[in-house]
């Protein structure tokens, strides 16, 4: 096992990777920009560096100060977290190249799953079901874009072969569109990601965002720990998530995650994964895979008992899985509501100093957060502040648990999403469960006048 390991990360993830360290007795590294000095999380490091300023281009994104900051203190390893480097495959080479272990999939195995042609090209020959679409890159021939749609039918998604995030795609529901928006994503996904190559995939229109969690080891060895639910979205962006996901036969689970897994032992893959899937009218359709730890893992975490970080860093250090498939055995249902430091309606950045900060507790109540009374959220980096997690033997004891927790939590100084979790909780058909990636979507247009409302009656 690793006597030092470098978190090459901030905020709530890299305070999370710290205390999987720490209970298994790794020290930590903490690598940290000029604005994140005063974090909780570097405080309680056995060792930080700061690699740079606030810029993440020129901190939390800069390669060389990471792998300078791991030498310096003689680190084993390098734990990317999720965001920022996590998915980069030169970074993943240049660490294992210098002689630390990287905490997480190989480079080749993230260039191929990065690239949405291939990844999808490599599912197919798994057998992992995907969305009917175009057979591989758009080719150049107008006449032959033209006929692949009208093949695959209308409506249809262009999407960008390196997007992700829900960046560069565009729907297109008629064929007169069809080459305009072709182009455009093309000149889009070539600005945004350095490629543009461009697929061709058919439009669902009312699917459940569905994803696979899977842990494998260099032994051929893998396991899927279950499902989630990620539907509630806004702008492709997960709002709320769950773990089971909720009407979903388990024998369609398990014909899926044995896929899933089968994957992992065809393409060679190492340490945790998420494989992310379109589901409806009973039907699973392949997305792409992400070859990092999620931020919604703790859901993962409390219905299957298994410490994803931990496995992680055991993986790594080159370590056999120590669990089989018949030992996950999903118990009781968890929540988790992504608290950003924004306005739940206009989702507006509210960076600043936190005054008051009083967080719920009681019988299966989970906090991921890094801040505290006095912390100032900096303007420079993702929005989210925290996760809150609630755990019940049923849903709708994770779901009422969840209310409570909401209804005591206290942010002051800054604004945050919690109203938007409040209004989503107490919503009939969230709480019947199985809404579609575009129920939150719809739902907001009215929340939002409400809110308008409120803020008018506030005012006078």
């Amino acid at each position: 096992m690793f006597g030092k390991i470098l978190i090459a990360n901030r905020g709530e993830i890299a305070l999370r990777i710290q205390r999987a360290c720490r209970a298994m007795g790794i020290k930590t590294v903490v690598v940290h920009s000029t604005a994140d000095a005063d974090a909780m999380y570097v405080r309680l490091a056995d060792e930080s560096v700061c690699i740079g300023p606030a810029q993440s281009s020129q901190s939390y994104l800069n390669i060389p100060a990471i792998i300078s900051a791991a030498e310096v203190t003689d680190a084993e390893a390098i734990h990317p977290g999720y965001g920022f480097l996590s998915e980069n495959a030169d970074f993943a080479d240049r660490v294992e190249k210098s002689g630390f272990a990287f905490i997480g999939p190989r480079g080749d195995t993230i260039r191929l799953m990065g690239d949405k042609v291939n990844a999808k090209k490599a599912m197919i020959d798994a057998g992992v079901p995907c969305v009917p679409g175009s057979d591989g890159a758009l080719p150049d021939d107008p006449k032959e874009i033209l006929r692949i749609a009208r093949e695959v039918g209308y409506p249809v998604l262009i999407k960008a072969s390196a997007g992700g995030g829900g960046r560069g795609m565009r729907v297109v529901r008629t064929e007169a569109a069809l080459l305009t928006s072709v182009n455009m994503t093309k000149t889009e996904a070539n600005a945004a990601f350095g490629s543009d190559k461009v697929y061709l995939e058919k439009f669902l229109e009312n699917p459940r965002h569905i994803e696979i969690q899977v842990l494998s080891d260099n032994f051929q060895n893998a396991i899927y720990l279950g499902e989630r639910d990620c539907s509630m979205q806004r702008r492709n962006q997960k709002v709320v998530e769950e773990s089971p996901a909720p009407g979903i036969p388990r024998k369609l689970i398990e014909k899926l995650g044995a896929r899933c897994t089968e994957a992992c032992r065809r393409i060679g893959y190492r340490g945790a994964g998420t494989f992310e899937f379109l589901y409806e009218n009973g039907e699973f359709y392949f997305i792409e895979m992400n070859t990092r730890v999620q931020v919604e893992h703790p859901v993962t975490e409390w219905v299957t008992g298994v410490d994803i970080i931990a496995e992680q860093i055991r993986i790594a250090a080159g370590e056999r899985l120590r669990l089989k498939q018949r030992d996950i055995v999903l118990k009781g249902a968890a929540i988790e509501c992504r608290i950003n430091a924004e306005d739940g309606f206009t989702f507006r950045p509210s960076p600043g100093k936190v005054t008051r900060w009083h967080m719920p507790g009681g019988p299966g109540i989970r906090l991921d957060s890094h801040v505290y009374a006095g912390y100032t959220v900096p303007p420079y980096y993702d929005s989210m502040i925290g996760k809150l997690i609630a755990y019940g033997e049923t849903r709708d004891e994770a779901l009422a648990r969840m209310r409570v927790a909401l209804s005591e939590t206290l942010v002051e100084g800054i604004n945050t999403n919690i109203d938007l979790h409040r209004l989503i909780m107490s919503d009939s058909r969230f709480n019947q469960g199985g809404t579609s990636i575009h129920y939150l979507e719809e739902r907001m247009a009215e929340w939002v006048a409400m809110h308008k409302d409120k803020d008018i009656k506030n005012a006078a």
